[in-house]
């Protein structure tokens, strides 16, 4: 194996790692953005929403992600020069890019899985606590922000966990859509130093560390939270 390249390279792997951040980090953020009311409006309703957000639960989860990827990116990126004034808009600097049209579609993926695990979640809690929690005057968003979504939260902590590791893993597949991120920086790199399993495993292994700090993360969150015996204690 041959590593002159990497020194030479090394920037652009420092940027693309920064753009696979970025792409983790805005997608979770905004999709739990998403995957809370999802989850929580098939529990509590009314119907007509708690059937959209089935129907929406059940196609993102049911279409491959680079599908979805694609449709976003070449079908609705596709649409916006076409409408008068965006171009001249200060919005078109921003469509342009394939960075955001990346971030939607992981968005709306973490938000269809997630989703579907914060209904659970929600279904989860204990009636006597949220009823002990109504005991005490709580309701509405009060009852939801102190009691009803830590408590769910808390139960599907590991499961979140596993859920924010496989978007980190699919995050190459923003690549295609020329995303410069750790992936698509070893795609260079192999195209232009005939190099091929060197950059991979550079690339491996960063994906590596990344999903070491996650698991580690959620680990240490976990310990901070009271275990559920220690509640029904």
């Amino acid at each position: 194996m041959q590593w002159y390249w990497l020194a030479d390279y090394a920037p652009d792997f420092i940027e693309g790692l920064w753009i696979t951040i970025k792409l983790l980090v805005l997608s979770i953020f905004f999709g739990m953005i998403m995957a809370i009311p999802i989850g929580l409006v098939q529990v509590t309703g009314p119907r007509p929403l708690a059937i959209l957000a089935r129907v929406f639960c059940t196609v993102i989860r049911g279409t491959p992600l680079l599908i979805q990827l694609w449709l976003i990116y070449y079908g609705l990126g596709s649409i916006f020069p076409f409408i008068p004034g965006v171009r001249e808009s200060f919005l078109w600097p921003i469509l342009r890019e394939a960075f955001p049209y990346a971030v939607f579609a992981f968005s709306i993926s973490v938000a269809g899985y997630d989703g579907e695990i914060m209904r659970g979640a929600f279904q989860g809690v204990p009636k006597g606590e949220l009823e002990a929690a109504r005991a005490f005057g709580m309701r509405g968003f009060t009852l939801l922000r102190r009691v009803w979504l830590p408590r769910a939260l808390q139960d599907v902590f590991p499961v979140l966990a596993g859920e924010f590791v496989l978007t980190l893993k699919a995050t190459p597949l923003a690549a295609t859509i020329t995303v410069f991120d750790v992936y698509g920086v070893g795609g260079m790199v192999r195209q232009e130093t005939y190099r091929i399993y060197e950059p991979l495993l550079v690339v491996a292994g960063i994906y590596i560390v990344l999903t070491g700090i996650i698991v580690v993360f959620f680990r240490w969150m976990e310990n901070r939270i009271p275990s559920t015996s220690a509640h029904r204690r």
